[in-house]
């Protein structure tokens, strides 16, 4: 157990932001998964609606610095390549 001051505090922050950043996970699985099953069931309109949610989503957290931007950008370009490939 934390017996100064400044350690209490650390055990705090690191529960906060491991809250913040479980809840940031989770948001990205559902996103992505939310355009496979749209890609899956071959709906390109819902396909479409759903890869431009992600799209935004995911960029939004790279301005909150949870992601880095080249990550953003090859989760992105994986979702965008499965929505083209639907006929």
């Amino acid at each position: 157990m934390a017996n100064n001051k400044s350690a209490k505090k650390r055990i705090l922050v690191t529960a906060k932001k491991t809250e913040r950043n479980r809840y940031y996970r989770t948001r990205i699985k559902n996103i992505v998964k939310a355009v496979h099953e749209a890609v899956e069931a071959s709906d390109k309109a819902a396909a479409t609606t759903a890869f431009t949610a992600a799209n935004k989503s995911i960029h939004s957290l790279v301005s909150k610095g949870f992601l880095k931007k080249t990550t953003a950008a090859r989760k992105v370009s994986r979702l965008h390549k499965m929505v083209n490939a639907i006929a």
